[in-house]
């Protein structure tokens, strides 16, 4: 699917999410990274176009966090039924979703590195995504709790713990697995699709 599509429908599926959220609190602030992404792609995309695959990703984690945010992580309808179909202890929505705070970042990392640095595919810039997908989840974690400190129990729904006194540690957790399980199953596609925007020995840098 061309980004002109894949643009269209996230910019749909914005416009489903913000109809009549649960709260709209939490929508805004599920929704941020959507809000600030969708500009600063457009702005960047004759300058730095990125690969197929990077681009697909991003509007799959967009879906999955105006999703989040017009249900709240809690209250995902689909996920809501698996729990009490497996007689799960919670709604594990938003654990998909930090699954996905790092899965899909370590391929936009991942390109952004080896175009922009001296890194070239191999154990270093394996490591260095790993640690950018880190930090960006560990970075994220500090927005919940300032959010938290800022808003009260208005936050609640936004943090999504539902009771879990190791939700923190889980979701950084999760987003490692996601960020190591994405370069190992995508790199090579990846690599390809790099080679297809800028054809030439060595994935060298446009």
């Amino acid at each position: 699917m061309s980004p002109r599509w894949l643009l269209l429908a996230v910019l749909i599926g914005l416009a489903w999410s913000g109809f009549a959220p649960r709260d709209r609190f939490t929508w805004f602030l599920e929704v941020a990274p959507v809000l600030i992404a969708l500009p600063l792609l457009s702005a960047t995309s004759r300058r730095f176009p990125f690969t197929r695959l990077a681009y697909l990703l991003m509007a799959l984690h967009a879906v999955i966090l105006m999703v989040g945010g017009h249900y709240t992580y809690a209250e995902m309808p689909l996920f809501n039924w698996l729990r009490d179909a497996l007689e799960l202890s919670r709604n594990h929505y938003d654990r998909l979703g930090h699954l996905a705070q790092g899965f899909i970042p370590a391929i936009v990392a991942r390109e952004i590195l080896l175009r922009r640095s001296p890194l070239l595919p191999g154990k270093w810039l394996f490591f260095m995504v790993t640690c950018v997908c880190l930090a960006i989840s560990a970075f994220y974690e500090m927005i919940e709790w300032w959010v938290a400190v800022a808003s009260g129990d208005d936050a609640v729904a936004f943090l999504a713990t539902q009771g879990d006194v190791w939700d923190t540690q889980w979701d950084m957790f999760l987003a490692l697995l996601g960020a190591l399980s994405s370069q190992l199953l995508l790199s090579r596609r990846h690599d390809r699709q790099l080679l297809e925007l800028n054809p030439g020995p060595g994935l060298e840098r446009p």
